[in-house]
Formats: structure tokens, C-alpha cells, sequence
């Protein structure tokens, strides 16, 4: 009975899956409990229904601030990766040198530098256009990595095979390249994707009103800072969740030979 229920052999069953879900489930639960219980914490979540239309447009400003900065990240790393490639010298050097210092510098000291240094000196007034350019360029760096290592696992063999048979450039991007490249690089990509919704968190240092500076401000009014961060925590995960659950799926999909 255990080893059908707790071992997996080939794969897992519908039913190891539900059961070992349900056993996560409540050792997670467990361990809060306990977690509460030795603080003496009596946690009232109802108090955070009067605040429900701030959290609503703090949830909102969230989205949208991370909607567009995957977008712009997702550009500005694919062509830093092209770059990274590229023939001509100064673009290649522009570009790793983009890359190793995003990567070699913590992100609240470039909200802090590029908001008050760069975005003052060229007249970025508006703090969520600032705050989307901050994060998309800090992101653009990791998903530009993600999308050259990805390349580079892709054999040369393949590309010649692909002339050998008269393929065009667009149809061995298109049939060859895009279909491994998308299996490769989704997990890192959509982790990325989801540090993007974490990331944006750190905007809440330049007053951007976003979830987190949300809390905090309701925080400062009913000081129930246990309720107020888990139930930020939950919302973080609800929102994060669906970009892993989109990365399996799209795994499975072009994935022919799993």
C-alpha cells in the first residue's frame, strides 16, 4: 500500500498525485500552525476586508507594472542575446557589459540609481514608467542569458542539416530552433518571469504604489503585520502560480520525444 501510494516508478498515478498533494497540503498547514501557536498569535484576517479596494488597486497597479516589464524585459533580452552574438565588436561589448553589471549589482541600488541619478538627469517624472524601465532593464539581463545559453545548446549540426535540405533561415528559426529552444530555456524563463512579479516588490522604496507599498501603508494603520504579509505572501503566490503551471504545460506540448 505504501509503495503504491508514496513511490513512484515510471511516473506518477492520478491518485499518488492527489494523495501526496493533499499530505504537502497539511504538513505545510502543520508547520504554520505550529509556527503561530509558539508566537501566542490570534491572527484575524476579517479586519482586512475593509481595506479589500486598496489591496484591490494595489493587486492591479502590480499586474500591470509586471505585465509590461516581462514584455520590455522579454525584447530587450532577446536582443541583448542577438547582440551578445553579434559580429561587430562595440555591440557585443555593449551588450556583456550591460549584462555583467545588471547581474553584478543588487537591484534596490539600481532602482536607487537609475530613479533618482538617470531618470532625474533625463526627466522620467512619472514613477511607474520609471519603475517599469527599472525593472525591465534588471530582468532583461537574466532573460537575455536564459535565451543565449539556450542557443548555444542548440548543436551547429543541426543548422547545417537544415541547408543541407534547402531550408530558409525563417523556416530553420521557425521549425528547428524556436521548438527546442522553447523546451530548453521555459523553466529558467518562467521563473524569470515570475521573479518579475517578486522583483516589483522593491519598487515600494520610491513610493510606487504597488502591492507591497500597499501593505505597508496599511500596515502603518491597523499594525496587524502577521495578517497584512501573509495574506501579501498569498497574493504574490496567486499570482505566480499560473506562470509555472503555463511553463509545464507548454513543456509537454513541444515536447515530441517526452
Amino acid at each position: 500500500m505504501f509503495k503504491k501510494l508514496f513511490l513512484e516508478k515510471k511516473e506518477i498515478t492520478k491518485t499518488q498525485s492527489i494523495v501526496n498533494g493533499i499530505l504537502l497540503i497539511f504538513i505545510v498547514s502543520f508547520f504554520l500552525y505550529i509556527t503561530i501557536h509558539r508566537l501566542q498569535l490570534d491572527l484575524d484576517f476579517s479586519i482586512l476586508f475593509q481595506y479589500q479596494n486598496r489591496f484591490i488597486y494595489g493587486l492591479m497597479m502590480t499586474i500591470v507594472i509586471s505585465f509590461f516589464a516581462l514584455i520590455l524585459s522579454t525584447v530587450l533580452g532577446t536582443l541583448t542575446a542577438m547582440g551578445v552574438r553579434s559580429k561587430i565588436i562595440i555591440i557585443s561589448y555593449l551588450c556583456k557589459a550591460y549584462i555583467q553589471i545588471i547581474r553584478g549589482t543588487p537591484l534596490l541600488v539600481q532602482i536607487f540609481f537609475f530613479y533618482y541619478i538617470v531618470g532625474t538627469a533625463w526627466g522620467i517624472d512619472n514613477r511607474y514608467v520609471a519603475g517599469i524601465l527599472i525593472l525591465s532593464l534588471f530582468e532583461g539581463a537574466y532573460i537575455s542569458e536564459i535565451i543565449r545559453g539556450g542557443l548555444a545548446s542548440i548543436e551547429n549540426q543541426q543548422y547545417e542539416i537544415a541547408r543541407a535540405i534547402g531550408l530558409t533561415r525563417g523556416q530553420t528559426l521557425k521549425l528547428i530552433v524556436m521548438p527546442q529552444l522553447i523546451i530548453r530555456i521555459m523553466p529558467a524563463l518562467a521563473g524569470q518571469f515570475a521573479s518579475i512579479i517578486k522583483d516589483s516588490s522593491l519598487l515600494s522604496v520610491v513610493a510606487i504604489i504597488e502591492l507591497t507599498q500597499t501593505t505597508q501603508e496599511i500596515s502603518a494603520i491597523n499594525y496587524s503585520l502577521f495578517e497584512n504579509y501573509l495574506f501579501l505572501g498569498a497574493l504574490y503566490f496567486a499570482l505566480t502560480f499560473p506562470i509555472i503551471l503555463l511553463s509545464q504545460y507548454l513543456e509537454k506540448k513541444y515536447c515530441y520525444v517526452c
